[in-house]
C-alpha cells in the first residue's frame, strides 16, 4: 500500500483516514436515492431525465432538487433519451375541397379542456418497406390525446375514426375549435358534416406554414423519439405499441408545460371543486 500511495503522490496517513472514514450525510442520501432513481428510470424506459425523476421522488415524499438527481444519475451512468430537433413537415393540400381559415391566429390560449383540439397524421414504418398511418387529435389545453386511429391507408376514413372516438370520449360543448393542416382528409364532406353536427368549428393552418400546427408536430416528434421508433413487423404490432404508449403518455408521462403533471392528472386537478 505504501508503494501505491508513493506512486499516486498521496500521503499514507490521509489515505488510511479516508479509507476508514464514515460516509458523509450527502453520501448516505445518494446511496438511499440511487436504487429509487434506477427503478424510476427503468420504469419509464429511459424517457425521464433528472427533472421528471425529481418530480416522481417529490410525489413519494422525497424532496431533492434536479441537480442532486442529475449527479446520482451520472454516478449510475443513466442517460435519458435525448429529444431530437423539431423538423417541421408540410402537407399536401392540393385539393379542391375548400379550406377553413386559421382561427388560432387570433384566438386566446385555451383556459380549460375542450376549447381547442389539434390534429394531424404521421407515418409509421413497417419492415416490408411499406407504411401504416396514425391520425391523432389532442386537447391543446391539457395535451391529452383525445382520440387516435391507425390503419394501412391515409384516406378520409382514417381521420374520421379518430374524430368519432374523440367526440364519443369527450362529449365537447358548443364552441370547440378543431385545428389541423390543410390536408384533403380533413376537408372531406363526411368529415365536415360530423363537425357541423357536433357544433365544432373547423380551423386550418395557412398554406405551406407548418408552424401553424407546431404543437401537434411536436407531439408526434416526442412519441417517435421516446418510442425510439423502428420498423414494426405488422400493423397489429404497431397498433399494440402505440396503444401502450398513448396510455403512458396520457396517464403517466410528466409534461413540463403542465407543471410536470401528466395530462390526466392535470385535467383532474383543474376539474376539482374550488
Amino acid at each position: 500500500m505504501a508503494e501505491v500511495c508513493r506512486h499516486l503522490g498521496v500521503n499514507r496517513t490521509s489515505f488510511y483516514a479516508w479509507q476508514t472514514a464514515e460516509p458523509t450525510i450527502f453520501e448516505e442520501q445518494d446511496a438511499q436515492l440511487a436504487p429509487l432513481i434506477r427503478v424510476i428510470f427503468k420504469r419509464h424506459r429511459r424517457r425521464y431525465g433528472a427533472r421528471r425523476i425529481a418530480e416522481d421522488l417529490k410525489e413519494m415524499g422525497l424532496l431533492c432538487d434536479r441537480r442532486k438527481v442529475s449527479n446520482v444519475m451520472k454516478a449510475l451512468k443513466l442517460k435519458a433519451i435525448q429529444p431530437k430537433s423539431f423538423v417541421p413537415k408540410t402537407t399536401d393540400s392540393r385539393h379542391r375541397l375548400g379550406y377553413s381559415p386559421n382561427l388560432l391566429l387570433d384566438a386566446d390560449a385555451p383556459t380549460t379542456i375542450n376549447q381547442i383540439w389539434v390534429g394531424d397524421i404521421t407515418y409509421i414504418p413497417l419492415t416490408d418497406g411499406t407504411f401504416c398511418y396514425m391520425a391523432m387529435l389532442m386537447d391543446l389545453f391539457s395535451r391529452r390525446i383525445v382520440g387516435w386511429h391507425l390503419d394501412n391507408n391515409m384516406t378520409e376514413q382514417l381521420v374520421l375514426k379518430a374524430l368519432r372516438s374523440s367526440i364519443k370520449e369527450r362529449q365537447p360543448d358548443v364552441g370547440l375549435i378543431h385545428h389541423t393542416d390543410r390536408g384533403g382528409q380533413y376537408a372531406g364532406n363526411e368529415y365536415r358534416s360530423i363537425l357541423r353536427r357536433a357544433a365544432i368549428t373547423q380551423s386550418m393552418s395557412r398554406a405551406d406554414n407548418c408552424y401553424d400546427n407546431a404543437s401537434m408536430e411536436s407531439c408526434f416528434g416526442t412519441i417517435k423519439n421516446e418510442l425510439e421508433m423502428t420498423d414494426y413487423q405488422s400493423k397489429a404490432e404497431a397498433r399494440r405499441e402505440m396503444s401502450k404508449y398513448v396510455r403512458y403518455y396520457v396517464h403517466e408521462r410528466r409534461h413540463s408545460s403542465l407543471d410536470y403533471r401528466s395530462p390526466a392528472q392535470f385535467e383532474q386537478i383543474i376539474n376539482l371543486p374550488k
